[in-house]
């Protein structure tokens, strides 16, 4: 579930092709880690990794969103969607970096 929404999260926050490439390949890539975590369920590797990425791109979706948030106030509805779900993926991200970290210590994990 964690994957899955912070997939269409992100799919919706690059729609408008406001954030650089880097946005979309930083977060899809920690999503690609995340599925090599639940497929390999023995894996501690796989998990750190994954909870790594994932408390790495909040750290880069804030600069992201500071650095190219729009300045002025005609936002169109499109700009304002995908602002509003990178926003959001953003502050659901402490909340699965947790959810992972439980899934580790579950494997074993100190």
């Amino acid at each position: 579930a964690i994957i899955l929404v912070h997939w269409l999260l992100t799919v919706w926050g690059c729609m408008d092709y406001m954030f650089p490439a880097s946005y979309a390949w930083g977060n899809f890539s920690v999503l690609a880690v995340g599925i090599w975590a639940i497929v390999q369920r023995d894996s501690l590797d796989a998990i750190v990794m994954f909870l790594t990425g994932l408390l790495l791109t909040v750290l880069t979706d804030i600069i992201h969103i500071s650095v190219f948030y729009p300045s002025n106030n005609h936002l169109s509805d499109l700009k304002r969607f995908s602002i509003g779900m990178a926003i959001l993926s953003l502050l659901l991200k402490p909340v699965s970096c947790y959810l992972v970290y439980r899934m580790y210590r579950e494997r074993g994990g100190e």
